[in-house]
């Protein structure tokens, strides 16, 4: 009766063991991710809808359909939401950009951006 007791009790206490455990890998897997949804704002899907308008000078894909225009495929979301938002709030001067993105909300911006940032961009420098 008491060594049964006795295995009951340390069966029970491994059991323990283990779900501590679990639950201290799930929280630490939990925490290693928050950085990464945390600067991951934005859908890069509607973000594509969006940005239909911004395709006429920077490409479908960010890729500038002229070299006048700044190619945005692959350029860091957060560089580029505050790009946006500097020609939103007027930190940043230009007439056309300034113009678009007045009426633009911070969702807008985030999910333009993300698209953007999804997307590939150059991998070499062409000098002319």
């Amino acid at each position: 009766m008491i060594l049964q007791y006795i295995l009951q009790h340390k069966r029970q206490a491994r059991m323990l063991n283990k779900m501590i455990k679990i639950q201290s890998i799930l929280a630490i897997a939990m925490l290693s991710l928050a950085p990464a949804i945390a600067f991951s704002a934005g859908n890069a899907a509607e973000g594509q809808n969006k940005s239909v308008v911004c395709q006429a000078c920077h490409g479908p894909t960010g890729i500038s359909v002229q070299p006048i225009y700044p190619n945005l495929g692959g350029q860091h979301q957060d560089y580029l939401v505050k790009s946006l938002k500097g020609f939103r709030d007027g930190s940043r001067q230009n007439a056309i950009m300034s113009g678009f993105a007045a009426n633009l909300s911070d969702a807008d911006i985030e999910d333009i951006s993300a698209w953007y940032a999804s997307q590939k961009g150059l991998t070499e420098i062409n000098d002319k």
